[in-house]
């Protein structure tokens, strides 16, 4: 049998000493990971901005980081609205697809297919943003956490729009210049 095919025996994972017990735990903590997590992108937005030639890409990625701020803004208020200190937590999955987005950059001549790498590494992180802000509001709502609610669901249609738009880029030829490179 191929070793690389050879399953490993699945084994139970033991909690943390501080693991989350009750769903409010699990909330708080999930919202400090994607509270890193904005603030991030905050910092690798404008370098994917200035390494884009498409104008309409460029604009895109300027106008995702104005929203990007915003996004900071309404998650300190979701700690807020639940009598919690905005603290940030290092999320492994946005650390991981950052660096993933830069080795892109690296390994990509300017141009359309530079701009198309960074399409799909920016739609990546607006997949993971949208799985988590989902995820949120799914327990905000359970948790009868209203102002988090609001908040958490006019984030996720952001970046739901965000995804859209970087289709509608990646669409109108860009894909296809970046063929004839």
């Amino acid at each position: 049998m191929d070793t690389q095919t050879k399953k490993a025996p699945a084994t139970k994972v033991p909690a943390k000493k501080d693991a989350a017990k009750q769903l409010e735990d699990l909330f708080e903590d999930s919202l400090k990971d994607i509270y890193w997590a904005e603030k991030a992108l905050t910092k690798a937005l404008p370098k994917m901005q200035k390494n884009a030639t498409s104008p309409k890409l460029k604009k895109a990625i300027a106008d995702h980081l104005s929203q990007t701020v915003e996004h900071v803004t309404r998650l300190e208020e979701c700690f807020e609205s639940i009598g919690k200190k905005p603290v940030a937590k290092k999320c492994d999955a946005m650390e991981g697809l950052l660096k993933e987005g830069e080795g892109i950059m690296k390994e990509t001549q300017p141009g359309a297919v530079r701009d198309a790498g960074i399409i799909g590494a920016s739609q990546k992180v607006e997949h993971y943003e949208i799985a988590t802000y989902g995820t949120l509001a799914a327990f905000a709502k359970v948790l009868n956490q209203k102002v988090a609610l609001t908040n958490l669901l006019k984030t996720l249609e952001e970046e739901k729009k965000c995804d859209e738009l970087l289709t509608s880029i990646a669409d109108t030829a860009l894909n296809s210049a970046a063929i004839k490179n």
